[in-house]
């Protein structure tokens, strides 16, 4: 059953903890993770610079992860070639790099990490919560269909108005989705930090199985979970 989002609102955005344990968390204030994915337009290098200061305001160290495994993959399935689609990522991830390091220069402000999500593929913590993915994927049928609208939400963005995905797409953007959901699972053992806090603009599919359910694969006590929405027009206030 997904629990009622405590509202918490502070001056640029307002904060949406899942839960009454994602709200502790958030109140620990630790580390927050910002997720970005490439070629989301939501993640301008302004609205970057103004989630890093509103942050660093809150928590005690906020990390920037952008996703750069699986992109070349999207590109495969939709038609183009192997050689083409692995330049089409390869050009779209350093954009979305050049834009987040911008973001977080003008934002100003110590305490934040930039990383890409393949930094972390050949760790310990990151390799076990993949298999855990997978584990689940294949024997928790909760877990998978919201693992498969999570996907299809992903595609939807990058394939024609009222196209359903086929076979072959659902299984790159769920391959895509298992790479970046170690970071809803279990921040705080790949980054070190005591708790930490996802974000997210939206409430994701995988919320209220993650963070909401007393069985299967859930978050680790550490990670909460949180929408955080614009209050005004992106702008990027005065230094505090």
């Amino acid at each position: 059953m997904t629990e009622t989002l405590l509202s918490t609102t502070f001056s640029t955005f307002q904060a949406l903890p899942f839960s009454d344990r994602c709200h502790r968390v958030w109140q620990r204030g630790d580390h927050l993770l910002v997720g970005v994915s490439p070629g989301n337009s939501y993640f301008s290098q302004l609205r970057i610079a103004q989630l890093v200061r509103w942050g660093r305001q809150f928590f005690d160290a906020v990390d920037v992860v952008y996703a750069d495994l699986h992109v070349d993959t999207q590109y495969a399935v939709n038609g183009y070639p192997a050689e083409l689609a692995l330049r089409r990522a390869g050009k779209e991830i350093k954009a979305t790099r050049r834009r987040i390091e911008r973001g977080v220069a003008l934002a100003g402000r110590g305490g934040v990490g930039v990383h890409a999500l393949s930094e972390f593929a050949d760790t310990a913590v990151y390799r076990r919560l993949c298999g855990e993915v997978a584990a689940a994927l294949d024997e928790d049928a909760e877990f998978r269909a919201a693992a498969e609208l999570m996907a299809a939400g992903f595609l939807a963005s990058r394939l024609p108005e009222d196209e359903t995905p086929t076979a072959d797409q659902l299984a790159a953007g769920l391959g895509y989705i298992a790479a970046e959901l170690p970071f809803f699972l279990d921040t705080p053992g790949l980054l070190g930090v005591e708790s930490s806090v996802s974000c997210y603009h939206v409430e994701l599919p995988l919320t209220p199985v993650l963070f909401g359910r007393d069985h299967g694969l859930r978050a680790a006590p550490g990670q909460g979970y949180a929408v955080l929405r614009p209050r005004v027009a992106p702008q990027l206030a005065s230094a505090a």
